[in-house]
This record gives C-alpha cells, sequence and structure tokens, in this order.
C-alpha cells in the first residue's frame, strides 16, 4: 500500500467515525439536554468535514493542502463561536442537564476518539499541513471529550446544570484555540 494511499485510508476511516460520532451526539445532545454534548457533536461534524478535505487534499499541490487546512482551522472557529451562542442561549432560557446521560454518550466519543488519535498519530509532526491539522482537531476531541464526560459525572454527582454551560463555554473557547493554532500552523506553510 502506498504513502498516499494508507493517508487516503486513515482520512476515510477517521471521517466515517465522526460522522457517526456526529449523529450519535445530536442523540446525546437532545436526551441529556446539554451545551457540552452539543458542543462534541458539532466538533464531531467540523472534523469530518476537515477529514474530508484533508482526504481531497492528499497528492495535491503545497498550496491546496495548506488552504485544506485552513479550512478545517475556519470550520472550528465558527463551531466555537456557535457554541458560545448556544451556552448564552442556555443561560437565558435554562436547561436541565442530565449528568448521566452526558457521562454515557462522552465515554462513547472518548473510545471513538481516542482510537482515532492512535490511527492519526503518525501525523501528529507531519510536514503535510493538512494531515498535522487532522491530529491538532482530534487531540482537541479527546479533551472535549473527557472535558464532557467529567462534567456530566460532576452534574450527576452535585446537581448543578452550571457546570454544563462552564464545561460548553471553555470546550468554544478551546475549540477556537486550536482553530487559530491550524490557521498558525498554515501561515507557516506558505
Amino acid at each position: 500500500m502506498t504513502h498516499a494511499s494508507t493517508d487516503r485510508k486513515r482520512m476515510r476511516i477517521a471521517f466515517g467515525a465522526n460522522l457517526v460520532m456526529f449523529v450519535v451526539g445530536l442523540v446525546g445532545w437532545h436526551v441529556g439536554d446539554s451545551a457540552g454534548l452539543l458542543a462534541d457533536a458539532l466538533d464531531m461534524l467540523a472534523d469530518a468535514s476537515g477529514y474530508a478535505v484533508a482526504w481531497i487534499a492528499i497528492g495535491r499541490s503545497r498550496q491546496f493542502q495548506t488552504n485544506a487546512a485552513r479550512w478545517n482551522g475556519t470550520m472550528l472557529i465558527v463551531l466555537g463561536v456557535g457554541v458560545i451562542g448556544e451556552v448564552i442561549h442556555r443561560f437565558i432560557v435554562g436547561s436541565t442537564p442530565h449528568g448521566l446521560a452526558i457521562f454515557a454518550f462522552a465515554t462513547l466519543s472518548l473510545v471513538v476518539n481516542g482510537g482515532v488519535l492512535v490511527m492519526l498519530k503518525a501525523y501528529r509532526d507531519s510536514k503535510d499541513v493538512h494531515l498535522k491539522a487532522t491530529w491538532i482537531d482530534t487531540r482537541a476531541d479527546v479533551i472535549v471529550n473527557a472535558s464532557v464526560l467529567l462534567s456530566g459525572a460532576a452534574i450527576a454527582i452535585t446537581g448543578y446544570r452550571q457546570i454544563d454551560l462552564l464545561v460548553g463555554l471553555a470546550i468554544a473557547l478551546y475549540v477556537i484555540k486550536e482553530g487559530v493554532e491550524i490557521w498558525e500552523e498554515a501561515n507557516d506553510n506558505d
């Protein structure tokens, strides 16, 4: 198997896993009534988009690959801003997050993203910015999943819904930071 075909296979697997987990995450958002789970689900969608664009960029020009990384970063920034809006909305109108449901859905997401992160480890120090961006995204996913999982446990124990709002906001800010990091990597690639 060639290097490009291995890269494409990894991107297909990562894309499929994240697309499925986006749908699962939307179910979790409704069941758990959680801003954190929504952030997680939307992050999965942004990542699926990034994996698809990275797949298309394999074997293309350096400029195309740089633009693919920028797309990935832009999706993360847009996602982060959207989640901030959802957190503000939930703060105003209220919500009743269900800690055990949040914990369960976040655990599933963590297992899936942990597997994808291991698979994409080869791109951690890649000179191909579009592939390195997929590793950065997935690293962020694992951190997001662990945060949501811990918030679900804390909500289940304490019953404080504000934990979900704080975690949703923290995830949004972290995802925006990751998007900016990808843009910086892309700019360094020009």
